[in-house]
Formats: C-alpha cells, structure tokens, sequence
C-alpha cells in the first residue's frame, strides 16, 4: 500500500515543492523516515503515532517507511507532521489517496491531534498556488495564508477535522485573508522641540528612501526623531505588504493571523552579531537589514557596531539583495530598507561642547566617526547634524508640523514616483534611479548643473555621490510639486550631502 502527499522544503523566500512517499509493507513491524530529515521532521515519526492514538486509529504490526522526495534537499522544521500523517492515512485507505494528491500540506501535530501553527505558510501558499493545489494548514495559519488569494486554503484546528473533511463527513470551510489593523501612532513630530533641519532630512528620507545618518550629542533627540519615522511612510502597497510578510513569516513574526500594511521598524542593539543583522546561522535564515525590507532599519550608536558588521552592508545598500552563503546553503533574501543612522561626533559625545569635552579633542572626534569607513559614508545620501536643544525651549509649547501633515506630503511625492515608474519594475522610489533613467528624469536645470559642478570639483564627489545628490534633489523637487530639477533643490540637496565630512 502506497501513498504520497505533498509539502515544502524553504530555501530562503521560496518554497520547494517536497512529495511525501509513504509505503506500508509486509516485514518486521518499523516506522523509517528517510529523505535527509533534521531532529525535528525525524521526530515526526513519534508525534504522528501519537496524535494517530488519540483518535483511535492503531498502525499495523508491518513496516512503514515514509520517503521525503528530492532526498538530497535537506528538510527542516516541524510542519512536516502533517502530510507525513495524511500520507499514512491515506496508505492506511482512511482517507482518499487521490483527495490528499491536490494540496499542498504543512502543521505540527500534538501529541492530543491538535494542530499548531507553524512559520511559513504564505510562501508555501505561493508555491502551491503555482503547482496549482490548494493548501492545507493549521487553522491559524489560515488567514496569513489565504491572503495570496491565488488558491484554496483549508485550515483545520485539529488531524480529526482533517480525516473529516476528506471522508465528506464534515468538509472545511476555506480561510479568508485577515489582515492586522496598525497601530494607531502615539508618537507625533510635534512633539520634537525644535530640529526641523532633522525633521525636514526625515521627510525626504521617507519621500525617497534616502539612507541618513544624524549625528548629535547625546540627549539630542536623534533616537526620539528615528522613533517617529513610522508615523511619516506611507503604509505599504499590496505588492510590498506580500514581499515583506514573506520573509517575516518564515521568521514567524506573523503572530496574530494576518499580515500588516504597516512598514517594518527594526532596531538592532549594537551588540548584535553579523549573522543577526545580514542573515546566516542555522538554516540561514534572514537578519534584521531583510526583517527590515520595504522598512526602515534604525542603528543607533552606529560606530559603536563591529566593524565588520557594518562593512557588510555595503553592497546590500546597493544591490536591495543579501547572499547568505553557507556551507550547506546559498540563499538570497531582499533587503531594500530604509537605513537611519544615529552617532555621537565623539567617544564622549561632548565634542561641540567646550565646558564638556575631553581633553582628547578634536582627535577623539576623528577617531570616533573613523570608524565609519569612506565607502560607507559615502553610501548616506543624507547626512545631519543634531544640535543639543536648550533646557529652556523645553519648556516652549510644541511647535512645527504635526506627522500627519508631514506625512500626507511624503505620500504625495511616493505617489509621484509610483506613476513615474510604472513601466519600470525595478524602481520603486527615487533611491533606485539609476542609469539612463537617473539621467531623464533627475538632470537638473542649466543653473543646477553648473552648482553640483561647482560642488564636485570643489569637494571631490565621487561618481556614487553625485548620483545620490542627483536622486536626493529629484525628491526635493517632487516634494516641492515641482516636475523639474531646480537649482533650490540642488543646493538642498548638496547641503545635507556635505554637512557631516566635506568628502564624497
């Protein structure tokens, strides 16, 4: 008697399609799982016998052998339990063997037949879509998945409701799509006193995507200014909230049976290590910079990470993509965030202050920033200093614009470049312009030519640092309404461009 049922092997975002073969034979009664399972799909066998007893069903005294088809690929996780279980099943004629043949199936079992959720199930619902199966799963995975919308969900809460809807006595009904309402915004730029130069490097970071690095003394205001980035971005587009969500299911991030518009927020301590921020360990799985794709990325105390961490995000800065190469793994994952960056100007943090600093300056500012090499700098397209704010404006009434203002302009300029790029998938924002295209849509009037000429020669900009000076004022000029590169937004563009180091 044999059986197969069907499930998902991850590698990295995407799915591999993996045929469970399960054989019941005459011989010394056994129960093989084979096909390079890890510990945990090992350990199905234990589960599935389990949950098989709580509703009754004893296996024969014969020898079964279940086979995870490719048997190269390794197999991982514990969502295994099922089509392992409906396999059986259905070599056991419990159930229709050819029912079980159009799904694709993922969940743990408990040792009672309940089902548990597992990570995983919205890009499992993608590849299932494309073998064209329905999917089966966990009850609470239900809604993360069905929001795909391209092929049936069934979600059972337990093995027994499975078993049931296969035999006609009581068929699921599919899963609808839920999706997280966000949370209402607490934290409001009116409450920042003063530093609208700050404020203003954040609406165009957000109207863009432009990476910006903030340096101030401490207390200055730079992790509060970071914390209301969130309430400015424009909630995330249906495309966007389905890549993002992928990666954040396959981190099991997606806790409450739904995905959210709103733009991830991560903020790594700077302790964290490199497989922690770029992606790796046990089954490479993805870091913060792609837990933050279509978001934002926060570094506070930025020199203070390893060095080698931060030299690794060069080239995601620029590809929007991380290689996490492993021995046994190659995966790719997407990384397209928006990078703010938070420093002290020195060790002390006091280096502008003559009553408070060191008596190692203005050599222990050097030293301190060093540490941030000149390729990464140059990868800022923004680049502010945050005055300390006197103990007696704090006392003033809140003043400046409130986020919703803020954020109903940076909404206006990503429309913009939505209808900009319509016809160019590889470009999302202004931050990705690049090519012939930087060129048509980002080249300055006669009088903005001459000034970035000017600024280059004068400062020794590098090719990647005109280019961004370029992309910058293009988002200043679509923030201004303006369908041409001005000189005013040139000049803009080059003051935040220099304001931190006069090179690159």
């Amino acid at each position: 008697m044999t059986a197969r049922a069907y499930t998902v092997a991850f590698e990295g975002v995407e799915a591999r399609i993996v045929e469970v073969q399960c054989a019941v034979s005459a011989g010394v009664p056994a129960f093989n799982l084979v096909g390079l399972p890890d510990k945990a799909v090992s350990e199905a066998r234990e589960r599935v016998r389990a949950a098989l007893q709580s509703m009754s069903i004893a296996l024969p005294s014969k020898r079964i052998t279940i086979n995870l088809s490719p048997a190269d690929l390794p197999k991982e996780g514990s969502h295994f339990d099922l089509p392992i279980a409906i396999a059986l099943l259905a070599a056991l004629d419990i159930i229709p063997r050819d029912e079980i043949e159009g799904v694709v199936a993922l969940g743990e079992l408990s040792l009672d037949g309940r089902l548990m959720p597992v990570v995983g199930a919205l890009p499992a619902a993608m590849a299932a879509a494309l073998e064209d199966r329905a999917l089966l799963c966990p009850k609470a995975c239900g809604a993360e998945a069905a929001w795909v919308g391209a092929t049936e969900v069934l979600a059972a809460a337990s093995l027994d409701e499975v078993v049931r809807h296969y035999t006609g006595q009581s068929p699921l009904t599919p899963a609808e799509a839920g999706e997280v309402q966000p949370p209402d915004f607490t934290r409001d730029m009116r409450e920042v006193k003063g530093q609208e130069r700050a404020k203003r490097a954040l609406e165009i970071a957000a109207a863009g995507r432009h990476h910006t690095l903030m340096v101030g003394t401490p207390g200055s205001g730079k992790s509060m200014l970071a914390a209301r980035l969130p309430g400015i971005l424009p909630p995330l587009s249906a495309t966007e909230a389905l890549e993002t969500s992928m990666i954040h299911s396959l981190a099991g991030l997606l806790t409450e049976g739904g995905i959210s518009r709103q733009r991830p927020f991560r903020e790594p301590h700077h302790t964290a290590s490199m497989a922690a921020i770029v992606g790796g360990g046990k089954g490479a799985k993805p870091g913060e910079i792609s837990l933050a794709h279509n978001g934002v990325l926060f570094l506070d105390e930025f020199p203070e990470f390893p060095r080698a961490v931060l030299e690794t995000l060069r080239q995601p800065i620029e590809t929007g993509s991380v290689m996490v190469a492993r021995a046994n793994a190659h995966i790719r994952y997407p990384c397209r965030f928006l990078l703010i960056a938070a420093a002290n100007p020195c060790k002390c943090g006091y280096l502008t202050d003559p009553a408070r600093a060191c008596a190692k300056v203005p050599i222990c500012g050097d030293d301190y920033l060093g540490r941030i090499s000149g390729p990464l700098m140059d990868r800022f397209d923004l680049r502010v200093e945050v005055p300390p704010v006197g103990y007696t404006d704090l006392d003033l009434p809140a003043s400046g614009e409130a986020s919703a203002t803020v954020a109903a302009r940076v909404a206006t300029a990503r429309d913009v470049q939505t209808r900009r790029f319509k016809d160019h998938p590889d470009a999302r924002v202004n931050a990705d312009l690049e090519g012939a295209l930087l060129d048509e849509v980002a080249t300055p009037d006669s009088d903005g030519k001459a000034l970035i000429a000017r600024v280059a020669e004068r400062f020794g900009l590098s090719a990647r640092g005109y280019h961004r000076v370029l992309r910058v004022a293009r988002t200043i000029a679509d923030l201004d309404g303006s369908a041409e590169v001005r000189k005013p937004h040139v000049a803009e563009a080059v003051s935040f461009r220099l304001a931190v180091g006069a090179k690159g």
